[in-house]
């Protein structure tokens, strides 16, 4: 198999090229060179895709089995588009790393891959779905924007040769989002440990290695389709995650759960503060078992907690990125809720 990665410098995009190359697969990476290291072993292209030129040069360079395009999150539909009908002719398929925030019900409803679709046309530019200052309501901007993007995929390779994945929340080595990171470092310092919500809330992390085998399985396949990629429903709670990450940082932390009442009566952010701990109730209701039968096989969340930690103490940093430092709650904030808590 020869292989096109867009991105393929950081988390999933290395996680993709790296499971290729042991697959013993023809690698080529297109990115811009800004940040991360490409795995050894594959051929980097040098390029930017919002710049026509360099795409068309980066379309000489074929011809790919597969296109898996994981730098896409920030990038306008009408760009993916115009990236996807230069590649098209040097591409038998496209894999599309989305995102669940396309429809329209997360994270209040359960979700399906037949639920609705938020709105989005595969031309439109960076501004399509912004809301005003005062708006409200759900800001469904970035999962329009995604929403667009996948319709540019298929509008260009058609509804055989497009796949699109949409996970949740993903964690392993090498995450830049810092949740899992936060909790363990919270974990490793020990004390009190404020836990959010109720301990056997479900949760439907995936881990990074897990998506990445599952896009190359799809990349290979003779098929297209949308799958989510998320844990299968009900498996693994929050208690199963912070129980982990004590365990595994052999640190002295006591769990003390907080009720969600508790928590928004005190302002807790909710996604960020707390990591993962949100009261919605779709967040962590997404059915896989499309994707299940397709193939996608997720480890348990002990082995991602345990191999991130891994991963943190033997040096491991992040590709940087704002959304780090959005994650946590101060020692300050924890301290006051706790104390509300008794010993």
């Amino acid at each position: 198999m020869r292989i096109l990665v867009l991105g393929g410098s950081w988390f999933l995009g290395r996680a993709v090229a790296r499971a290729a190359l042991d697959r013993r697969w023809e690698v080529t990476v297109f990115n811009r060179g800004r940040s991360g290291a490409v795995p050894e072993g594959a051929r980097t292209v040098r390029g930017d895709r919002t710049v026509a030129a360099d795409l068309a040069r980066l379309a000489g360079e074929g011809p790919w089995d597969a296109v898996v395009d994981t730098s896409a999150s920030e990038m306008a539909p009408r760009d993916v588009l115009a990236g996807a009908r230069l590649l098209e002719p040097v591409a038998g398929r496209y894999v599309y790393i989305s995102t669940v925030n396309a429809y329209r019900g997360w994270p209040n409803e359960p979700l399906t891959e037949d639920s609705e679709v938020l709105d989005g046309p595969p031309d439109a530019d960076a501004e399509y779905g912004r809301l005003p200052e005062d708006w409200d309501g759900p800001d469904w901007y970035y999962g329009r924007q995604k929403a667009g993007a996948e319709r540019a995929v298929t509008a260009a390779f058609g509804e055989d040769r497009a796949v699109v994945l949409r996970p949740g929340v993903i964690l392993g080595p090498g995450e830049y989002v810092g949740r899992l990171p936060w909790w363990l470092n919270r974990a490793a310092r020990g004390g009190r440990m404020l836990a959010p919500g109720a301990p056997d809330k479900p949760i439907q992390p995936i881990d990074v290695r897990d998506v990445a085998t599952f896009a190359l399985d799809q990349g290979a396949a003779d098929r297209g389709g949308a799958y989510n990629c998320v844990a299968p429903i009900g498996r693994e709670t929050m208690s199963d995650l912070l129980t982990a990450c004590v365990l595994t940082t052999g640190g002295d932390a006591q769990l003390v759960w907080a009720p969600d009442k508790l928590l928004l009566d005190n302002d807790v952010k909710q996604w960020t503060e707390l990591p993962l701990w949100r009261t919605h109730a779709g967040v962590w209701k997404i059915d896989s078992t499309r994707a299940q039968a397709a193939g996608l096989v997720c480890r348990p969340l002990s082995e991602t907690v345990t191999d991130t930690w891994a991963w943190l103490s033997d040096g491991g940093t992040p590709v940087q990125h704002p959304r780090w430092a959005e994650h946590g709650i101060s020692r300050e904030k924890e301290a006051v809720i706790l104390a509300t808590l008794g010993r």
